[in-house]
C-alpha cells in the first residue's frame, strides 16, 4: 500500500449487495470517533503541536516547515498544452478556459476541438455517456462565438439535468423512452455562454448510489484504473473529464455527488451553498440537500461556470441572488490569518491510515502556503444516520409519477428496497427524528464554523472501490461492521460529505495525492456563502500542489 502526496502516479450479486447496504437507511446507531487522530499525531509531532481525540491538529506554528515535509509535485501535471499520441486522436487535455483562449488565438477551431473529442469518445472504454448529440454540436461548432465565456467548448451534461430533445430517463429503465421537452434553467444559462452541448454523462438510477452503474446504461469506469469506480452520482462527468474525453461537464451534489467523483478521479469539485444555482423548471424541493455544479480540471473553470449559472430564478423560490465576478475575483481575497482546523474524520468517520496521511500532509502544505492560522476544534457532529435518506423518498415518488406504485418491480433492487422501506418505516415519528437530527447537525456545524473559517478533512474514507460496487463496509485490515456496527459501517462512505449537504454549506474537493496509484481528495468545508474564499484557497493549492489535468492512465497521455 503506497501513499503519496502529489507524487508519481505510478451483476445480480452486486445488486443484492447494494440492496443489503440500503437496509441501513432506516436505522441509526452511535459509535466513537474514528482512528485518524493517530495519523495527525505522526504529522504534527513537533513540540509546538498537539492533537485532539477527533484527529485535530492544534498548533499556532503549524504554518511552519516543521508541520510536514512539502509533498513532491505530481509528475504528469500539465500546463494545458495538447499532448500528442500516435495511438488515438488527441482531444484537448487542458482546461476549458485554456481551450477558449486557444480558439481566440486561432490555434484551433471549435469544430476541430469537437471532432477530436468525438473521436476519443468513440474509442473510449469508460462508458461515460448515456447519449450523444454530435450532429447538433457540429452545427453549433461552425457558428460558435468564441468571444463568449465558453464559446465553442464541448460540454457534457449530467443525465439528471434536462436538455430539450435529449433522453430524460433518470437512468431508469422505467423512463428509457422519455424525452425532455425543455431545458433546465441551468442548461439555458449554459447555452448562453456559447457552450456546445455534446453529450449526456451517465449517473446511477435517480442518482441514488455513490458509484455509477445502472441496468439501463451499465457500468462507468475510472480512467485512473478501469476496475474502479469514478464515484457517483456524477460519475460519468468525472470519467469524461479525467479521461480526456471532454474538458468540462456538469454535475449535481445531494450527498457528495460532485466532491466524491472529483476526489476519486483527481479533479476539482465545488459543492456550493444551497440554492446558488437554481433548479427547475419543476425542480425538486425536498429534502433541500441537492445543488448543481460541475466537475473540472481547474479552479478557474469552476469559477467561470458559476459566473454563468448562478443567480435567482422565480421557478426556484429557494435560489439565491446572483453573485458577480467569480472568475474575475479569483486570487483577490486575503486568506492570511484566517483560521483553519484539520479534522481528517470530522469526528464521525473511519478513514484509512494511508489516506489520512495524504490528507494531513496536503492540508499542512496548503495552510502554510495560504498563511492560515491553525486552531484546535472538537467537532460535535452527530453521526450520520441512514434514516435521513428516507426524506429523499417522497420526491422520488413524485418523480416516478404514474409509474408508482404499479411499476416498482421494474426499478433497481436498491430503489425497490428504498421505496418498500419507506412504505413500512417512514412514520410521523421517523420524520420527526430526521428533523431533530438535522437541527442537531446544523447547530454542530454552526459551532464548528464559529471556531474555524476552514475545516480540512478527507473527501473519502478510502480510494475508489470496485467499478460495479457495492460501496465497501471495510478498510484494509478492518471490518467496520464488526468495529462500529452495520449502519455506521455502511454510512461511512457518505459520512464525510453528507454533512455539508444537510447543512447547506459549501465545500470543495481538491486533488491531494495518491494511495495505491489512485487519487485522494482533500475536502475543505466553510460556512454559508463563502464559496469564493474556498475557490481562492483552492487556487493556492493549484499553484502550490499542481495536479494532472487528465488521468495519467488515459490513452491520450503520451
Amino acid at each position: 500500500m503506497v501513499a503519496q502526496v502529489n507524487a508519481l502516479f505510478p451483476s445480480a450479486a452486486w445488486r443484492a449487495a447494494n440492496a443489503v447496504h440500503l437496509c441501513a437507511l432506516t436505522w441509526g446507531r452511535s459509535c466513537p470517533p474514528g482512528n485518524a487522530s493517530a495519523i495527525v499525531r505522526r504529522f504534527a509531532s513537533s513540540a509546538a503541536a498537539s492533537t485532539t481525540s477527533a484527529g485535530v491538529v492544534n498548533s499556532e506554528s503549524f504554518t511552519a516547515a516543521e508541520a510536514s515535509e512539502p509533498p513532491p509535485a505530481w509528475p504528469g501535471a500539465r500546463s494545458g498544452a495538447r499532448v500528442l499520441s500516435a495511438l488515438v486522436s488527441t482531444p484537448w487535455l487542458g482546461d476549458a478556459c485554456g481551450l477558449v483562449d486557444a480558439f481566440r488565438a486561432g490555434e484551433l477551431s471549435p469544430a476541430e476541438a469537437l471532432e477530436d473529442c468525438i473521436a476519443a469518445i468513440h474509442k473510449s472504454p469508460l462508458n461515460a455517456f448515456s447519449f450523444t448529440d454530435f450532429e447538433r454540436a457540429r452545427d453549433a461548432a461552425v457558428r460558435a462565438d468564441v468571444s463568449r465565456p465558453f464559446g465553442g467548448v464541448p460540454f457534457g451534461v449530467k443525465e439528471l439535468e434536462k436538455v430539450a430533445g435529449w433522453p430524460d430517463s433518470r437512468a431508469s429503465v422505467v423512463f428509457r423512452d422519455r424525452v425532455a421537452g425543455h431545458d433546465d434553467t441551468s442548461v439555458v444559462r449554459l447555452r448562453s455562454t456559447g457552450a456546445l452541448l455534446a453529450a449526456q454523462t451517465t449517473a446511477p438510477e435517480f442518482g441514488l448510489l455513490n458509484c455509477t452503474s445502472s441496468v439501463l446504461h451499465g457500468t462507468t469506469r475510472n480512467p485512473w484504473n478501469q476496475e474502479r469506480t469514478p464515484g457517483g452520482s456524477s460519475g460519468g462527468t468525472a470519467a469524461a473529464v479525467a479521461g480526456g474525453l471532454l474538458p468540462i461537464a456538469t454535475g449535481s451534489d445531494g450527498g457528495g455527488s460532485i466532491r466524491g467523483p472529483a476526489g476519486f478521479s483527481g479533479l476539482f469539485g465545488l459543492k456550493a451553498t444551497y440554492g446558488r444555482i437554481p433548479k427547475g423548471p419543476d425542480g425538486t424541493i425536498e429534502p433541500m440537500t441537492t445543488v448543481l455544479g460541475c466537475v473540472t480540471r481547474s479552479v478557474r473553470d469552476t469559477a467561470r461556470y458559476f459566473d454563468a449559472c448562478n443567480g435567482f430564478d422565480r421557478r426556484d423560490p429557494l435560489s439565491l441572488p446572483r453573485v458577480e465576478d467569480w472568475e474575475a475575483a479569483l486570487g483577490s481575497h486575503d486568506l492570511s490569518g484566517l483560521t483553519a482546523a484539520i479534522t481528517v474524520d470530522l469526528g464521525i468517520a473511519q478513514v484509512r491510515d494511508e489516506v489520512a496521511e495524504v490528507v494531513v500532509a496536503a492540508a499542512a502544505q496548503l495552510s502554510r502556503a495560504a498563511g492560515l492560522r491553525m486552531v484546535a476544534v472538537q467537532p460535535t457532529l452527530p453521526p450520520l444516520r441512514g434514516a435521513w435518506s428516507l426524506s429523499n423518498v417522497p420526491p422520488r415518488v413524485v418523480d416516478l409519477d404514474d409509474a408508482y406504485p404499479d411499476r416498482i418491480d421494474e426499478l433497481s433492487l436498491e430503489l425497490i428496497l428504498e421505496l418498500r422501506s419507506a412504505q413500512e418505516r417512514y412514520t410521523l415519528e421517523r420524520a420527526a427524528s430526521i428533523e431533530l437530527y438535522r437541527r442537531q447537525l446544523n447547530e454542530a456545524m454552526a459551532v464548528l464554523f464559529d471556531q474555524a473559517d476552514f475545516v480540512f478533512c478527507s473527501t473519502h474514507p478510502d480510494v475508489a472501490f470496485s467499478a460495479e460496487g457495492p460501496p465497501p463496509s471495510t478498510l484494509p485490515g478492518r471490518d467496520l461492521i464488526h468495529e462500529i456496527g452495520f449502519t455506521r459501517a455502511i454510512m461511512n462512505n457518505a459520512a464525510l460529505t453528507a454533512p455539508s449537504n444537510l447543512n447547506g454549506s459549501p465545500a470543495v474537493s481538491i486533488p491531494a495525492g495518491v494511495v495505491d496509484g489512485l487519487p485522494v481528495g482533500l475536502q475543505v468545508l466553510a460556512g454559508h456563502h463563502r464559496e469564493q474564499l474556498l475557490l481562492d484557497l483552492a487556487l493556492v493549492a493549484e499553484r502550490e500542489m499542481p495536479w494532472p489535468l487528465v488521468a495519467p492512465a488515459s490513452p491520450h497521455v503520451a
